[in-house]
């Protein structure tokens, strides 16, 4: 199976995964150098996922700025 570039996962795409690679890690026996490919493949997936929030807070804060969406009182 090929990986799925990073730059191309949806937020639920890339967090399932690096949920995938946390539990390998915490639960599996691995080589050492497996282990540090997973880790650094979760620090590219927990950047991907940080950057895809802070776009939909951005597009929500430029909605609301807008007038498009009311802010509860």
């Amino acid at each position: 199976m090929t990986e799925k570039k990073i730059e191309k996962m949806s937020y639920e795409e890339a967090f399932a995964e690096l949920e995938t690679i946390v539990a390998t890690l915490e639960n599996e026996q691995t080589s050492l150098d497996k282990s540090m490919a997973l880790f650094e493949r979760g620090q590219h997936l927990s950047s991907r996922c940080t950057f895809l929030l802070e776009e939909a807070e951005l597009k929500v804060r430029q909605l609301s700025e807008d007038g498009l969406l009311e802010a509860d009182a």
